[in-house]
């Protein structure tokens, strides 16, 4: 600034100069004034004066002339120059004094904010990424936490360096212009150190520290990446992270810092408590040139580690739900389809507090595989058919017809308006026709069940005993000449969360389902009216969890809880937060989102049948005996969902233990077949595994591998319909 100044100084006084020096020259070549005689005379005029004739006279007696002189106009420019000279002279003056005055209030005045801006530019702060909170299970284990990973870092100028690339190149096993290109990328900033590789061998390492002159502007950091010691172990809960992006940069959560080159939880845990887990920048202050590279370090100050989150997840239990998933579907090689079915999931909560002690979902992923960057071949494998997508978390993202899980809400239903009681009998002939269409709806038993109250109706699913519940709804219904509402049913449904979110804490990715009704259809099928008008068989279709009726496993979990305690929870994964120090900053209060207004009698009646269905059925007495469970302690319900074109759905919901209920399971298998050949082994399981952790006598955890993407074509079992 002041260089310019002092420029721009001299080039105005050497123009002066200049000026000054043309009315110099022209002064002297100026004519006279009009007016002013010229001073010219001939020859002849002039007169010779002789001593010899006295002064005064010539020869012919005349007086001698005077000469002609010129001082007069000698005068006059003299006077005009001078006032030129000073015109110039305050001109000059006015310049320099406005100069100085600048100049003094730049030096003197505005000094200091010149000063603060001078060292703006000759300072850059760069921030550095710190390190995530842990994430814990209830007992302290860590199912994610961070590892050491050497990187090696270049500046951006090392990219114009051949040499130094090539060196690189040669070090790192990574060819030239992958190396080259990683230097170039800007994206963490444009004093940031770049990333050339990270996880490098500590041999390289050395090598490179020995020989540093050969490797100027590259350093080698430790730095922290995310680690998953059980590997794919509950990932459809904790999530993954990934690399800021331009849109995060967009729309910055409140109350969270964000810049190029951070981790930011991309889904699950890591990304609904991203603000949490994320921890305070450290700085990096240097020294760049004009052309923004970085010559000097000043100062740098470390980054401060994120909160730890703790889960209600209980690692074991976890670890029992991933690997029977995984046993169950895809036993060889991790090969879909050399198993039982194609996909399921597995709900384990607490239906004290709503806490989730398990969340699985099968094919899986490793978050690991998230860490950098996923390659595109990685990511196109993940969304293909025949991976049959692992990156679905099919636990509160799948849907699914609830079968005859959805008989114990239909027949609360039935017991809240008298169309069912503990009297009444229904006579099951394998197949029923209570319409008189002609086209009988069939019992998944071809064979029938013959009398059966209502209690045997749940025990042994009858679909005949919830066909005739469905019609009854349907005839009472205002709109045939009934007193009650047309949707009285779905009412009594939804008491129990279904149709709509259970809250859980895993973000925007929880589906709602369906509970159908006249309204939905005549929206839904509003460009062909034939197919919009509610029918009969649609509350009996509806009554037996079939039809338009879908339902998430979470949902069923939420909804089997309020059976056994009365309270329809809302579930979480949250335990608590705690920060660096090992405080609790934060804790979970269980919440109860509602209090389904159902007589204690029917519950009573509804609870004793589905105890019913654990004792009274001579394969699952068997399977509760072999997990060593009496199964007189636990309430469950089997159903087999079928789905258009595809083998059958199986699923199991069971809370135990029956007097004092601690946890719920709702599990459900693809295209695994009947819900008590393939569901009821995997609930089982489950409970078994959440009861003995309870008891202190689980504690095993090991690692789950993530999906292959591997799958064959799927078995077909050759049934004509529904086992259960």
């Amino acid at each position: 600034m002041i260089a310019a100044l002092i420029a721009a100084a001299v080039t105005l006084v050497a123009a002066i100069a200049v000026i000054v020096a043309v009315f110099v020259v022209r002064s002297r070549t100026k004519t006279p004034y009009a007016g002013q005689k010229k001073d010219v005379r001939s020859v002849g005029n002039v007169g010779v004066s002789s001593t010899l004739g006295g002064a005064g006279k010539r020869a012919g007696g005349g007086a001698a002339p005077r000469v002609n002189s010129s001082q007069p106009a000698s005068k006059a420019a003299s006077e005009g120059l001078k006032s030129r000279f000073l015109a110039m002279g305050v001109l000059t003056a006015a310049i320099f004094g406005s100069l100085g005055a600048k100049l003094w209030s730049m030096q003197v005045l505005a000094s200091e904010s010149y000063s603060s801006a001078a060292q703006k530019n000759k300072f850059t702060v760069v921030p550095t990424p710190a390190p995530r909170g842990y994430i814990y299970d209830a007992d302290g284990v860590a199912i994610v936490k961070n590892r050491s990973s050497l990187t090696v870092l270049a500046d951006a100028e090392v990219a114009n360096d051949r040499d130094v690339v090539q060196r690189l190149s040669t070090v790192l096993g990574v060819p030239y212009n992958v190396v080259r290109q990683r230097i170039q990328d800007a994206t963490s900033g444009a004093q940031s150190q770049r990333v050339v590789a990270s996880d490098v061998r500590l041999r390289d390492v050395a090598f490179i520290s020995e020989h540093a002159d050969a490797f100027p502007g590259v350093a080698v950091q430790t730095r922290t990446v995310r680690d998953y010691p059980f590997g794919a172990l509950a990932a459809h809960a904790v999530g993954y992270t990934g690399s800021v992006t331009a849109d995060d940069l967009a729309a910055i959560p409140d109350g969270r810092e964000i810049e190029l080159g951070d981790t930011v939880g991309r889904a699950g845990v890591e990304s609904v408590y991203d603000n949490l887990l994320a921890g305070d920048h450290g700085q990096r202050t240097v020294v760049a040139d004009a052309e923004g590279n970085v010559v000097e370090v000043a100062s740098e100050t470390q980054p401060e580690r994120g909160s730890d989150v703790y889960l209600c997840v209980k690692a074991p239990v976890q670890y029992v739900c991933d690997r029977a998933l995984a046993e169950l579907i895809a036993p060889k090689d991790g090969v879909i389809g050399t198993g039982k079915g194609c996909a399921g999931a597995v709900v384990v909560m607490d239906v004290r507090d709503g806490g989730i002690v398990a969340l699985s979902s099968y094919p899986t992923f490793s978050p690991e595989t998230f860490t950098g960057a996923i390659s595109q071949d990685t990511w196109d494998l993940f969304n293909t058919d025949e991976s049959y997508h692992p990156m679905l978390n099919r636990a509160v993202s799948g849907t699914y017809p609830a079968a005859s899980t959805y008989k114990a809400f239909t027949g609360l239903a039935a017991l809240a308006y008298g169309f069912a009681d503990t009297k009444r009998t229904w006579d099951c002939g394998g197949s029923w026709d209570g319409f008189d269409t002609g086209q009988p709806q069939m019992c998944w038993k071809h064979s029938g069940h013959g009398v059966l109250d209502f209690r045997g109706g749940v025990v042994n699913s009858c679909d005949v005993v919830f066909y005739d519940i469905g019609k009854q709804f349907f005839q009472a219904g205002r709109s045939q000449g009934g007193s009650i509402s047309d949707t009285a049913m779905q009412d009594e449904i939804a008491k129990y969360g279904f149709g709509k979110k259970t809250g859980i804490d895993l973000g925007s990715i929880e589906e709602v389902g369906r509970i159908p009704t006249p309204e939905w259809r005549a929206e839904h099928f509003r460009d062909y009216p034939t197919e919009a008008v509610w029918k009969g068989g649609f509350n009996t279709n509806m009554a037996i969890g079939q039809g338009d009726v879908l339902v998430t496993p979470i949902q069923v979990a939420v909804a089997y809880g309020a059976i056994a305690t009365g309270n329809l929870m809302k579930p979480h994964l949250l335990k608590e937060v705690r920060n660096s120090s090992g405080g609790v900053v934060r804790s979970f209060e269980p919440e109860v989102v509602g209090t389904p207004d159902v007589k204690p009698e029917n519950l009573a009646v509804m609870r004793d049948a589905l105890k019913g269905v654990s004792t009274d059925n001579a394969e699952l007495v068997a399977l509760f005996h072999k997990f060593g469970l009496d199964p007189a302690t636990v309430a469950c319900k089997t159903g087999t969902g079928e789905v258009a074109g595809k083998e059958d759905y199986a699923w199991f919901a069971c809370y135990a233990p029956f007097d004092d209920p601690k946890y719920v399971v709702a599990c459900v298998v693809e295209q695994g077949g009947g819900g008590s050949a393939v569901g009821a082994p995997l609930g089982i399981e489950v409970l078994a595994a959440a009861l003995n952790a309870d008891a202190g006598e689980l504690t095993d955890v090991g690692a789950v591998a993530g999906s292959t993407g591997k799958s064959q074509e799927l078995a077909t079992s050759g049934s004509s319909g529904r086992t259960d």
